[in-house]
């Protein structure tokens, strides 16, 4: 083999391994516990879902794999019950959460509640949904959703009686930015929306409308 084609050769074997390596980084990255609620990095449409554990109101595990899934699964990540701006979206919710079902949809809720805090902490503990503990973060941070509240935040929420370690049983003081995806069968992401600022969530019907357009497949109108 001639010399200028091992170096060819070596060259193209260096710039593989640096895209490897690049996105490697990038993957540990998103998945990474973010400083800032701006720096997150959720999954798009188009990408896949990851696998998770989470546990049930019963304390039960759970497990989520996009590889085997029987329906198409709507999940909303909020803060938690503590949270008087997530109570507000939940009870906005109800709506779209009874016609996400006759849709066909599977419909949850996760937050880093642990089980006991899941639905007492709620204003409405009769609310009625399908609630997930992802308190270990697994979630959250394959989604790409997961920051770290600031120290002074967290003097300020103890303030209010809020606190973070009590609530979910961990001492990472990780949160989700509040977050909606549509996971479809495929287990491939079809709708994302997170929103850095926790005042700022997603209409009930901008989500039914993004229901409605995949199971119109509306996103295969362009494929052949």
């Amino acid at each position: 083999m001639s010399k200028p084609l091992n170096g060819w050769l070596v060259l193209c074997a260096l710039l593989l391994c640096f895209m490897t390596v690049g996105a490697t980084w990038a993957g540990d990255e998103r998945t990474a516990i973010h400083a800032d609620a701006n720096d997150v990095q959720p999954l798009l449409p188009g990408m896949v879902a990851p696998a998770f554990a989470a546990r049930t109101v019963e304390n039960q595990p759970f497990e989520f794999d996009p590889s085997a899934m029987e329906k198409p699964v709507v999940m909303t990540f909020f803060r938690g019950g503590w949270c008087p701006y997530c109570n507000m979206h939940l009870a906005e919710m109800r709506k779209a959460e009874a016609e996400l079902k006759d849709m066909g949809f599977e419909v949850w809720f996760l937050s880093m509640d642990q089980p006991s805090q899941l639905v007492s902490s709620l204003q409405d503990p009769e609310i009625g949904y399908t609630m997930l503990s992802d308190a270990k973060a697994e979630a959250t941070r394959g989604f790409g959703i997961a920051f770290r509240v600031d120290d002074a935040t967290i003097e300020r929420y103890q303030g209010f009686g809020i606190d973070l370690e009590a609530a979910s049983g961990e001492t990472h003081h990780a949160l989700p930015v509040p977050a909606t995806f549509i996971v479809g069968q495929d287990g491939v992401i079809n709708f994302t929306y997170a929103n850095p600022s926790y005042t700022v969530r997603l209409h009930p019907d901008v989500l039914l409308a993004a229901a409605k357009a995949y199971k119109d497949d509306a996103d295969k109108r362009l494929k052949r």
